[in-house]
C-alpha cells in the first residue's frame, strides 16, 4: 500500500500530501480494492471476490477483475472508465489514464487479454486488445487501438497502432508527453506532396499549385464548413 502511494506521488504533480492521496484519488482506492478482490478470487471465493470489485467499479468508475494480476507500483490516473479484463497482467509501475482499455476479442475460455510489461504508460482513451505483450518501457499514445503485439522500448500511435522503435527512453515519471508524438499519416501525406511536386517540376517545369498542404503555421486551409 505504501508503494501504491509513492507511485501517485511520484507521478502525479498535483498530488500535495499523502492524506490527500489516500483519501482522494479514486484510482488509488480501486487498485486497493482490486488487491482485496484479488486475494478471495485466489482463495476460491470467487463470488465475493467478484462482489467486492462491483462494490468497487460503482464507487470508483473503474473496472477490474478480481482475476487480473497487476504489479507494484501501478497507478491510474484520473480512473474514470478504465477496465481491466480477467487475464490481464500488468507488470510494475505502470501508467495507466482515464479511458484505457485492457480487453479481450475472443470468447474462449483461456488467455484473452493483453499483458503490459514494466514501466508501460497508457494515454488516455487507448485500447489494447487480445492476448498480445507489450514490451517493457512502451508509451502508448492517447487514443491509439493496440491489436498486436509490441516490442519493449516502443511508441504506439494510431488506429489501428503503429509501432515505433525509440532512440531514447525516459526514466522515472511517465513518458507520455502527446504533443511531441510522431505523426505516421501527417508525415507519410507531406512526403507524398512533396514527391509529386518534384514530379511535377520533371514533367512542367513547375509545381501545380494545391491547397491540399498545411501552410507554413501547421494550418490546413479550408472552406468555412458549418458544424
Amino acid at each position: 500500500m505504501r508503494r501504491d502511494v509513492r507511485a501517485v506521488r511520484d507521478r502525479d504533480p498535483a498530488a500535495r500530501s499523502t492524506p490527500e492521496i489516500v483519501l482522494c484519488y479514486p484510482g488509488l482506492h480501486a487498485v486497493w480494492a482490486y488487491r482485496l478482490a484479488h486475494r478471495l478470487w485466489c482463495g476460491d471465493h470467487l463470488l465475493l471476490g467478484r462482489f467486492v470489485s462491483t462494490v468497487a467499479r460503482m464507487l470508483t468508475g473503474v473496472d477490474i477483475h478480481p482475476g487480473a494480476i497487476l504489479g507494484p507500483g501501478l497507478f491510474i490516473d484520473h480512473a474514470l472508465g478504465v477496465v481491466i479484463g480477467e487475464t490481464a497482467e500488468v507488470g510494475e509501475d505502470v501508467t495507466l489514464y482515464q479511458g484505457v482499455t485492457l480487453g479481450g476479442t475472443s470468447l474462449v475460455p483461456g488467455k484473452r487479454h493483453p499483458s503490459l510489461g514494466d514501466r508501460v504508460t497508457v494515454g488516455a482513451g487507448a485500447k489494447i486488445l487480445g492476448p498480445i505483450e507489450i514490451g517493457h518501457d512502451t508509451r502508448i499514445g492517447a487514443n491509439a487501438v493496440v491489436v498486436r503485439p509490441v516490442p519493449p522500448s516502443s511508441v504506439v500511435v494510431g488506429v489501428p497502432g503503429q509501432i515505433i522503435s525509440r532512440s531514447r527512453i525516459a526514466s522515472g515519471r511517465p513518458d507520455l508527453d502527446n504533443a511531441h508524438a510522431p505523426d505516421l499519416v501527417g508525415v507519410s501525406l507531406q512526403q507524398l506532396l512533396s514527391r509529386v511536386d518534384r514530379l511535377e517540376t520533371t514533367v512542367d517545369g513547375h509545381p501545380t499549385a494545391s491547397g491540399i498542404r498545411p501552410t507554413t503555421s501547421g494550418i490546413w486551409p479550408g472552406e468555412d464548413f458549418s458544424i
